[in-house]
């Protein structure tokens, strides 16, 4: 940023993410997160189209939520909603064909699943469970707007009836149909183009309104700082990796603090 004050630096930043926030839209994930947050009136608007099930009810969503594996690689979902049946729902965006792979799916699908029973729980509690992915292409490539996957048997073609489901939502489907105008509004930067009204006045109010908009800037300004942390803890994994520098060193280097490098360490040693 050359010879600009601190203050102009600020002002530059903060403008830029003015400019980022005007091109956000639903397919954006860190965006859709925080619209949806503690809403569920816009998730259960989704679920009844996506889902073709008009009369769906949630009573809870939650956003970004981290599932963790102790042993093995943790999950963090998009959205995580329960309906009045106690069916729990996943949502993940996707803009990146990869992201939305197929084992990531069965991945969330028994990440999920590991986490509903209590201990001694019976498995016949097991509450049903559907994963789906928005995604911004068609990732399967059929030109169809939803891609549902079942277990089924293979010599009759029955379902096998788990209680677990999987479904692909083609974002780039664009018929005069309720999830053809879903799939519109969920790539529109401009509220008034949307055709939702639920969806439509979240949008407005984190991008039109003052509140809305200091509440995203934020979001985009701590995003950042987790992004400068986890690159911190690169740089001190790597000088605990070395072998060759004092705690001290490694603390005034990367910016984290002795505890947090203490704990980097036995981790590495666990």
């Amino acid at each position: 940023m050359g010879n600009l004050t601190v203050t102009e630096q600020i002002d530059q930043k903060h403008q830029e993410d003015l400019q980022r926030l005007r091109g956000f839209r639903l397919l954006d994930d860190d965006f859709l997160t925080k619209c949806f947050e503690g809403d569920t009136a816009s998730i259960e608007l989704v679920l009844q189209i996506v889902l073709e099930k008009p009369d769906l009810k949630v009573l809870d969503v939650r956003t970004q939520v981290f599932v963790e594996n102790l042993l093995n690689r943790s999950v963090k979902l998009d959205i995580l909603a329960t309906d009045s049946t106690g069916t729990k729902l996943n949502v993940e965006v996707q803009r990146s064909d990869k992201g939305a792979g197929r084992k990531r799916a069965r991945y969330n699908s028994s990440m999920m699943d590991a986490n509903l029973l209590k201990k001694g729980e019976d498995f016949d509690k097991l509450p049903e469970t559907w994963v789906i992915f928005i995604t911004e292409n068609d990732v399967m490539g059929k030109g169809l707007p939803l891609y549902p996957i079942e277990r089924c048997f293979l010599g009759t073609g029955e379902r096998f009836e788990d209680g677990s489901h999987i479904l692909y939502v083609n974002g780039a489907y664009r018929g005069d149909t309720p999830i053809g105008k879903l799939m519109h509004d969920f790539s529109c930067t401009d509220a008034a183009d949307m055709y939702y009204g639920t969806l439509a006045d979240r949008v407005r109010f984190f991008k039109e309104s003052k509140e809305g908009i200091e509440i995203m800037c934020r979001a985009m300004e701590d995003m950042r700082n987790q992004t400068l942390k986890e690159g911190m803890k690169e740089v001190a994994l790597r000088m605990l990796a070395a072998g060759k520098y004092a705690l001290e060193e490694i603390v005034n280097i990367s910016g984290l603090s002795l505890e947090e490098v203490k704990q980097l360490k036995a981790d590495r040693s666990a």
